[in-house]
């Protein structure tokens, strides 16, 4: 692994600024440790057959452009059973309005799908806490280099603003989250980091959960095998020839308007843990709320989800987008 003194001693001092201006709570990288659960297969990431799911709805022009959308069933009432026809669980025009979860699947943004099991088991997940959830497609590198994958996640979520998404999904624009690991994971944080003030309009999110993310892509903690890695997708020679790298880097993009981040991150896994502790101290730094899970061992992205991190981002979305009353973050515009 190979780190740049210089961007770690600037992230340090972004650690002491976030305790002098908080004075309690977590600053700078403090994060709570749980120990990974390696299985040979995952029972967190099974499918709920009780929960439908409306598949390959476009949400732009481009044939990648498209979404899944995992229903939860009604209010106070058991899943229904499942059924082939397509929306059969859309929810009634007097039903109240739900908030939304846009989850973004992870492959190194060059490969994955909506669809993969593991990832159509977290967008049901999320459905049967009570979000509808908006499993996305991407267009993906080596083909379409960025910002290609970040516009398409952008647009979904301008897409589901739209009076008529909001209609036949009855979402409150007001409580629209993301969740993404590994490449995902670093889409949905530039998509927390992107822009500034309001939390409820355009693209912006009013809360993300991130597994595994690449934070900085300038070079900083990173392995060699990773480096070709953002190379394709920055659609750079090197890294020293990557104008590219600073605008696809959450880390670079971090403002006080930002909304609340759940960070998860393995202590020994392919993606240095470095790169999400530079990452906290900086949204801490900023005034951030942010709940930092450690997981120790080697386990990537949605691979470490037990049932015990399960419930943590489901209480961390439950705070922050689970209720119309729920505060918003960033919501005065400034």
């Amino acid at each position: 692994m190979r780190v740049r003194p210089s961007i770690f001693a600037s992230a340090g001092a972004l650690a002491l600024a976030a305790a002098v201006l908080t004075g309690c709570g977590p600053t700078g990288t403090d994060s709570d440790v749980v120990q990974g659960q390696p299985v040979a297969v995952n029972p967190e990431l099974s499918t709920l057959p009780d929960i439908d799911v409306v598949t390959d709805i476009a949400y732009g022009s481009d044939p990648a452009q498209v979404l899944d959308a995992c229903l939860p069933p009604p209010p106070d009432q058991p899943a229904p059973p499942q059924t082939d026809a397509p929306g059969a669980d859309l929810p009634q025009p007097d039903e109240p309005l739900r908030a939304a979860i846009v989850v973004v699947h992870g492959g190194s943004w060059a490969r994955g799908d909506k669809a993969d099991i593991a990832w159509r088991a977290v967008c049901q997940w999320l459905a049967s806490a009570g979000y509808v959830a908006f499993s996305v497609d991407y267009r993906l590198a080596p083909k379409h280099i960025f910002p290609a994958a970040f516009d398409d996640v952008s647009l979904a979520v301008r897409w589901l603003r739209e009076p008529a998404q909001l209609e036949r999904f009855q979402i409150d624009p007001d409580r629209i989250g993301a969740f993404g690991g590994s490449a995902g994971a670093n889409l949905v944080a530039l998509l927390g980091t992107e822009g500034s003030g309001s939390l409820t309009t355009g693209s912006r999110v009013a809360a993300v959960a991130e597994l595994s993310g690449p934070i900085d892509l300038t070079g900083l903690a990173t392995t060699d095998d990773f480096v070709p890695v953002q190379l394709a997708y920055l659609g750079c020679p090197s890294e020293e020839d990557c104008p590219n790298a600073v605008a696809a880097s959450p880390f670079y993009q971090i403002d006080p308007t930002d909304p609340p981040f759940f960070v998860g991150h393995s202590s020994a896994e392919r993606i240095p843990l470095a790169q999400a502790e530079i990452f906290v101290a900086g949204l801490r730094a900023a005034g951030v709320s942010v709940d930092f899970v450690t997981v120790e061992g080697t386990l990537h992205s949605i691979a470490m989800l037990d049932a015990d991190l399960k419930k943590r981002i489901v209480e961390f979305f439950d705070d922050h987008i689970g209720t119309p009353d729920a505060p918003v973050v960033g919501d005065d515009g400034g």
